[in-house]
């Protein structure tokens, strides 16, 4: 039963019809195999391994387990490499090597010397005038028999800030998760590989009633929910070419770097976390709660939302820091 299970999954995430060639090809996709079935979805971390296993094939490399020199030619033999790219095969081989160890095949475990570049972007929070004027934008779009983006839009960008949801977990919603009767969305293998059903407010349900008599008629479960004209998933590049062109009717100037869509999940956080502070909420228990929703591994992903609160909203720092100073880090938020 396991090994017919190993098969399957062998298959499933095959990429690319790629033919293992070198002496460690098999523990190679036994490592992907169990990282899978530990529930890491591993998609570029197997083409990495891919690319690793033909490395070891071109230069010959005979042995059972991994050596310095065969590490460190292929995390550091291109020299223009970007740090990030170096630190993906650092981290792919030491947990490589660990696996070789634990079923005897002594290996080197390579150390992660290269460190990520770190994010800079500091999230564009959205005030609620330029939201309104943003999902104006949306609403007025005219309407063009050979598109529905007339009416995908008007409910795509509002159940991202209203849910405050990734850009991912919206598209990749199909009819069936979306429950107009409960008044819930069901969110599937997010990130982290977290699922979560989450509740809409009443006047997103009421949107998802009209738009599903409009959109849905004919669809079954398994169509998705934000579909192209060709009932395709909508594209991540459309749905933000098209967020930007609302941006430019709203007056809301975009630099290059943002505003993106992913602000409006910040911003759903700030707006959360600004309105329990005013009104006296308790945030110690409340804060479990915005974790969950928006789908965190741990505390320290929700973090960043309270201090990103407290530095744009000062006037409320003490009484956050009162009510939850324990959880709010020292410094800025990264």
């Amino acid at each position: 039963m396991v090994y017919a299970t190993v098969l399957l999954i062998q298959r499933r995430y095959a990429m690319n019809n790629c033919i293992w060639k070198s002496n460690l090809a098999d523990h190679m996709q036994e490592y992907l195999v169990l990282k899978r079935m530990s529930g890491f979805k591993y998609n570029s971390e197997g083409r990495l391994m891919e690319m690793f296993d033909q490395y070891c094939f071109d230069i010959g490399f005979n042995s059972d387990g991994l050596n310095a020199e065969l590490v460190n030619g292929f995390c550091y033999g291109i020299h223009y490499e970007k740090a990030s790219a170096r630190y993906r095969k650092e981290k792919l081989l030491s947990g490589l090597a660990e696996y070789l160890c634990t079923i005897g095949y002594p290996s080197y475990i390579c150390p992660k010397k290269s460190t990520p570049k770190k994010c800079t972007y500091t999230p564009y929070i959205f005030s609620e005038e330029e939201l309104g004027n943003l999902f104006i934008a949306a609403d007025t779009y005219p309407p063009h028999r050979l598109s529905n983006r007339h009416l995908v839009d008007s409910l795509l960008f509002r159940l991202i800030y209203g849910c405050g949801l990734r850009l991912s977990e919206a598209l990749n919603l199909k009819l069936k998760d979306v429950d107009v009767i409960a008044g819930t969305l069901t969110i599937l293998q997010s990130k982290n590989n977290k699922d979560r059903k989450i509740p809409m407010a009443a006047s997103l349900i009421n949107r998802c009633k009209k738009y599903n008599r409009e959109m849905h008629m004919f669809s079954d479960g398994h169509t998705y929910y934000f579909k192209s004209p060709f009932d395709r998933r909508l594209d991540n590049s459309a749905a933000y070419r098209r967020f930007r062109e609302y941006l430019w009717h709203s007056g809301i100037p975009h630099s290059g770097h943002g505003p993106r869509i992913h602000d409006l999940r910040h911003t759903y956080c700030v707006h959360c976390l600004k309105r329990w502070v005013l009104t006296g909420k308790d945030l110690t228990n409340l804060f479990p709660y915005l974790s969950a929703y928006l789908g965190h591994a741990d505390f320290r992903g929700t973090q960043y939302y309270l201090r990103l609160t407290t530095d744009l909203y000062p006037d409320i720092i003490s009484k956050t820091e009162a009510a939850l100073g324990y959880v709010i880090p020292e410094g800025r938020y990264p």
